[in-house]
């Protein structure tokens, strides 16, 4: 009798439980499904279903000003990925090399931009951009994003260096083999994985970013996020939501993508 109460009770918790996480992703992801829906939808009113269309994505790619938006987003965050990455890598070589008081005081100080307020950063750097005398603009929000990029790099390249066996790399250079050329043969395979995953949370981060865009874009240059925060002051548009919509489906991919990578790269059969 006492076993049977125990499972009932047991089965009871695991549904509560259950019930719980679906009520947490119900307020998560109820209004991104009522964008995706909104633009679907032929009526400018957003409590009318005026039928299915794809007109609002159609006028979004005639958009000009939205286009060009668009093209400062992804330049500029494939810019700042790459660049990032490089830096974040040699980073992580250069502090593998340091004792580990250094290296714990320099990872310390790599965390604090990712613990800051995105608000400081931005504020932050906007003033550093005035009293350098350096002009905002395009490139103002390159060099912001490439800034707060590099330590989501250092997150993923790190750990991956710390699985490299050092014994290889020198046995590649007793063998006759360059230090560059050891590194591109041998370390560098072994922590490709990470470098893939750094890459795309820094293309990622930088796709999404607002509020540092915000303050050191500048006049005359915007990326989408500054575009859709414009426009919804004057007036949500169908438009916003094809682009909300577009935007959300690119993150997930890349955010599936930067998921799924290592795991796969961990998983694959060694050669012997």
């Amino acid at each position: 009798m006492m076993k049977k109460q125990k499972e009932s009770k047991g089965r009871f918790t695991g549904f509560l439980k259950k019930f719980y996480v679906f009520l947490i992703f119900v307020f998560l992801y109820a209004p991104i499904a009522t964008l995706v829906v909104l633009s679907f939808n032929a009526s400018k009113t957003r409590s009318k279903w005026g039928g299915f269309t794809l007109k609002w994505y159609a006028e979004l790619f005639e958009n000009e000003a939205i286009l060009q938006a668009f093209g400062n987003t992804m330049i500029i965050a494939f810019l700042s990925a790459l660049i990032a990455t490089i830096i974040g890598t040699l980073a992580c070589i250069g502090m593998r090399n340091m004792k580990k008081f250094s290296q714990g005081i320099i990872m310390g100080i790599t965390n604090v931009p990712m613990l800051n307020a995105e608000i400081v950063t931005g504020i932050s750097l906007m003033l550093l951009f005035i009293t350098v005398g350096i002009r905002t603009g395009f490139m103002t929000v390159l060099l912001a994003h490439i800034t707060f990029n590099i330590p989501y790099v250092i997150l993923n390249v790190m750990p991956k260096l710390k699985q490299v066996n050092n014994s290889t790399y020198e046995a590649a250079l007793d063998l006759g083999a360059s230090p560059s050329y050891a590194f591109f043969k041998v370390v560098f395979p072994e922590i490709l994985p990470g470098v893939l995953s750094g890459f795309l949370m820094a293309f990622t981060m930088s796709l999404d970013d607002f509020i540092i865009t915000h303050f050191t874009k500048g006049a005359g240059v915007d990326t989408l996020s500054t575009k859709i925060y414009t426009e919804v002051r004057k007036g949500i548009k169908p438009e916003m939501y094809a682009l909300s919509t577009l935007l959300f489906v690119t993150v997930l991919v890349l955010l599936i993508l930067v998921n799924k990578m290592p795991s796969s790269k961990d998983k694959a059969p060694k050669k012997v």
